[in-house]
Formats: C-alpha cells, sequence, structure tokens
C-alpha cells in the first residue's frame, strides 16, 4: 500500500475513533442530568474493551480470509503474521475497522438510557460484539451476501441497521423507563447535543470517505455524499417540524443530521451527483416521523436509536437499490463480488431484493441473538436498576459521581 493512502487510513481512524466521544456528548445531552455520566461511560466503555476483543479474535473472524462465506479464521488472532512490510497498511486497516467495531455497540446505549445495569452493559457490549457484530460484518463485507451482490459501502447495514435493530430488542426486555410516556424527558443539555452532531459530522468523512481505504477518487465521492446528505436530511427534518409542529427546533435539525449521515453510509462509494441529495431529503422525512413510532407502538427507545440508526440504515441501505451508479465502482463482475446497477442507472429490481436480503438476514440475526442475551442476563445478574437508584439517578447510583455541582452555579 502507498504511504499516502496509508496516511489516510491512519487519519481516517483517529477520526472514527474521535466519534465515539461525540456519540456520547449526543447522547449525554439528551439525556437526564442525574444519567449524563452513566451515558458517557457506557460510550467510553466502548472503546475500553472492544479495540482489546477485536485485535484478539474480533478482526480474523471478520475479516480473514476475505471471500469466506460465513466466518474468518484463527490466522490473524492477537496480529499474528501482520507485520509493517507493506508501509503499515495492514496494521493501519486492522486499526481503521476496529473504530467501527467500537462504536457499533455504542450506538445501542442510546436506546437503554435511564435503567440499565452497567454490569450488565459491561457483559452485554463484548458477547454482543462477538456473537452479533463480528458474523454481520463478516458476511456484509466479503462473505455470502456480499458475494451475493449486496452492497455496504461503510456499515449502514453492518453498523446501523445491526445495532438499530439490536436496540429494538434490547429494550424489549428492560422495559420502559418510570414514568415513560406519560413524563416528558426533554434533553437537559441542548449544547452539548449541538456539540456532540458537530463531533459526528467531523468524525463521519474519515467513517465514509475513509472506507475507500485509499486516498482516491472514490474517498473524494464519499466525502462529498455525506456532506450533502447529512445536509440535505437536516434540512428535511427541520421543514418538516416547521409544516407539522409550527417551528423548528434544534433537537430537530441534530436529529436530522445524524440521521442524513446514516443513511448515506452504506451508499456514500456508490452514489453520484444529486443522489445524496435525495437520500438526505427521503431519509430526514422518513427518520423524523419514525421517531414518533415508539410512543404509538409501546417501545421506550430513550434517544431515538431505532427510528434513526435503524430507519435510516434501512432506508439507505434499500435506496443504494435506486440510486447506484456503476462509474463508481465498476459493473459487471468485479473479482470476487457480484456488482450490479441501480434501477436509475441501468439496471434492474435485482441490487433492490440483495438489500432488501442482506438486510433482512442482519436484522433476523441480531434481534434474535440480542433478545437471547439480554434474556440470559435478565436470568442471571439482572438486567435493569432497581426503582431508588433509577429515581436518585445512575450518575450517583452507579458511578459515585454527578456532572453537575449546584454549589458551584452560584
Amino acid at each position: 500500500m502507498e504511504s499516502g493512502n496509508v496516511a489516510w487510513i491512519l487519519v481516517s481512524a483517529a477520526l472514527v475513533l474521535f466519534m465515539t466521544p461525540g456519540l456520547a456528548f449526543f447522547y449525554g445531552g439528551m439525556d437526564r442530568t442525574r444519567n449524563v455520566l452513566n451515558m458517557l461511560m457506557m460510550n467510553f466503555y466502548c472503546i475500553l474493551v472492544v479495540p482489546v476483543l477485536w485485535v484478539l479474535v474480533g478482526y480474523t473472524l471478520s475479516s480473514e480470509p476475505f471471500g469466506a462465506d460465513f466466518l474468518g479464521g484463527l490466522d490473524f488472532a492477537m496480529l499474528s503474521g501482520i507485520g509493517i512490510d507493506d508501509n503499515g497498511g495492514k496494521i493501519a486497516t486492522v486499526a481503521f475497522l476496529g473504530m467501527f467495531a467500537a462504536i457499533t455497540p455504542a450506538l445501542i446505549s442510546g436506546a437503554v438510557a435511564d435503567r440499565m445495569k452497567f454490569s450488565a452493559w459491561a457483559i452485554f457490549v463484548p458477547v454482543w460484539s462477538l456473537l452479533v457484530y463480528v458474523p454481520v460484518f463478516k458476511w456484509v463485507f466479503g462473505g455470502f451476501l456480499a458475494q451475493r451482490g449486496s452492497l455496504d459501502f461503510a456499515g449502514g447495514t453492518a453498523v446501523h441497521v445491526n445495532a438499530g435493530i439490536a436496540a429494538l430488542a434490547a429494550v424489549l426486555v428492560l422495559g420502559k423507563r418510570r414514568g415513560w410516556p406519560h413524563e416528558g424527558h426533554p434533553p437537559h443539555s441542548m449544547p452539548l447535543v449541538m456539540l456532540g452532531t458537530g463531533i459526528l459530522w467531523f468524525g463521519w468523512f474519515g467513517f465514509n470517505a475513509g472506507s475507500a481505504l485509499a486516498a482516491n477518487g472514490q474517498a473524494a465521492q464519499a466525502f462529498m455524499n455525506t456532506f450533502l446528505a447529512a445536509a440535505a436530511a437536516g434540512l428535511a427534518w427541520i421543514v418538516v417540524e416547521w409544516i407539522r409542529d409550527g417551528r423548528p427546533t434544534n433537537l430537530g435539525a441534530a436529529s436530522g443530521i445524524v440521521a442524513g449521515l446514516v443513511a448515506i453510509t452504506p451508499a456514500a462509494g456508490f452514489v453520484s451527483g444529486a443522489s445524496p441529495i435525495w437520500i438526505g431529503l427521503i431519509a430526514g422525512v422518513v427518520c423524523c416521523y419514525a421517531v414518533r413510532l415508539k410512543t404509538k407502538v409501546g417501545y421506550d427507545d430513550a434517544l431515538d436509536v431505532v427510528g434513526v440508526h435503524f430507519v435510516g440504515g434501512l432506508v439507505g441501505s434499500l435506496l443504494i437499490g435506486f440510486f447506484a451508479n456503476p462509474a463508481f465502482f465498476g459493473p459487471g463482475e468485479g473479482g470476487a463480488l457480484k456488482f450490479m446497477e441501480g434501477i436509475f442507472y441501468g439496471g434492474n429490481v435485482e441490487l433492490l431484493l440483495e438489500q432488501a436480503l442482506a438486510n433482512g438476514v442482519a436484522i433476523v440475526w441480531s434481534f434474535v441473538l440480542t433478545l437471547g442475551i439480554m434474556m440470559v442476563l435478565k436470568k442471571t445478574i439482572g438486567v435493569r436498576v432497581g426503582t431508588e437508584d433509577e429515581s436518585t439517578g445512575l450518575d450517583l447510583a452507579l458511578h459515585s459521581e454527578t456532572a453537575y455541582h449546584s454549589g458551584g452555579l452560584g
């Protein structure tokens, strides 16, 4: 690998790492004052335990050898056989992919906010990463789903749909927060939410453009697509709010931006021109309405993980079937994988059907196994804090800390 490409992968890896603290601020600002430190800890815990697990067995099982149908081998366990003879390209790629592995379970934390035991979370994250994330990643990137022809440039299916449907399974086992939905739970700090949104947007350029694994034209196209889709989705969300509710909100703008970033993730390197704008507009409108489903259906997804990440990832992945431009990734057969055109670029419904199949497989696998993991934890150590701890706040009850000291406010 050329040194310029290695440099870009390393920079992108750092950008993706920065996204997890950004997510912590985004979720922390949306959470309540008495639980904000717990939310930060849940996110930071992911970047403590998952990288270690990734190096031990996660990378080799999810990625090596490329083209294995269901699961990789153990040839590269504990980085065995990975040196720096290619300018460090291999080790840089392992690091880059490890950042994806770390942020994926962190996405789930927003759904279980305010009520999950940290001890249960500490076990859930590594177990879920091995049993759910690793296989889905393998199937989508080089495994049997990719070989059939489905496309996922940077993790729409493997990261967002996967974590989003897992969040739904987790909250079904965990149950509703006390007082929900009759008591309001507004964000305690919109400045933190907006700060987190900005960090996420910044880091997402590494998330998407870095997934080209080279400093090339596809990376540049993915960078532009990421910029446009996020802007379009944020705009669509506040317009819907303005028409529906009479006023646009900062929370709506932030949520729309994230929805657009999620939706363009699977398509970032496969679409061009105005396509990312259309994808962003569609995702902004659909996700704006999707977040309201929780009160109608009755599942307590505290910070809208299902409505933004699951729905946004699914929308973006399915829209590849319409907008995939073969000029950007090569029509026909390409190496070990099969590439197909979107409907708007001369293709038929085959790619759309493959996208639906790939997401369907990921949804079923993730939902069923997450449900199983949570049930086992519930029957053994328990997954939910007691009523008193929930009322007191998880910051004090679980971490003996508080985010804000009233005496220092004058």
